[in-house]
């Protein structure tokens, strides 16, 4: 029986101990708060690039009414009564992407993932027209994947989750080096799938 080596554990030792806990701990830890997002993207990345599996679901409504001719006149027509009204009596959601004033007509537009309206108003008359469109469940999914009229709320999401993914995936090639046996071969097989992407990036993307 070999006896134990009692005295100080080297610096070395201690630190390549340490920094195998805190990769551990960190990469488990990080991959189970980032899963949702995992999933998300993961999913969203399929419907994204297959959007003609569910092009039937889009939904078209068109509405008309009038608006006050006071807040249409003018050279300056109220743009938040304008904008207030339509949402009040329509259920619109989304930002105002765009409010474009002619002598003759003002255009109104709003804009959400999955979701637009699109709304004309005679300044002579008072009276608009209104056209709504509704991609269905899918396409908010995609619009928020893509971050296409999602706000900066959303926006912000997206940065935490590519900074979290990032995380994971620097843990994880930081807990290949602590495991002696599968490095070479794990770090073959990263090579290789980057390599991969690399050539079918090369041969197949125009």
């Amino acid at each position: 029986m070999t006896p134990a080596i009692h005295g100080p554990i080297p610096f070395r030792v201690k630190l390549r101990r340490q920094s195998a806990i805190i990769s551990r701990w960190l990469h488990l830890y990080l991959s189970m708060v980032s899963f949702g997002v995992v999933l998300f993207f993961a999913v969203t990345g399929l419907t994204l690039n297959h959007a003609e599996w569910f092009a039937g679901q889009v939904k078209e409504t068109r509405y008309s009414g009038t608006m006050p001719m006071e807040w249409v006149e003018g050279a300056q027509p109220d743009q938040l009564k304008i904008v207030k009204k339509l949402r009040t009596a329509h259920g619109i959601h989304g930002a105002v992407s765009d409010f474009r004033v002619d002598d003759d007509q003002i255009e109104v537009s709003f804009k959400g993932p999955g979701y637009a309206t699109d709304t004309f108003i005679d300044r002579h008359k008072g009276s608009y027209d209104l056209t709504e469109t509704r991609n269905g469940f899918v396409a908010v999914l995609n619009d928020l994947h893509k971050g296409r009229d999602a706000g900066k709320g959303w926006a912000w999401v997206i940065d935490a989750s590519a900074v979290l993914l990032t995380l994971v995936s620097l843990t994880g090639l930081l807990l290949l080096f602590f495991v002696y046996k599968r490095r070479t071969s794990g770090l073959i097989l990263a090579a290789a799938g980057a390599v991969v992407c690399w050539l079918v990036w090369m041969k197949f993307v125009p």
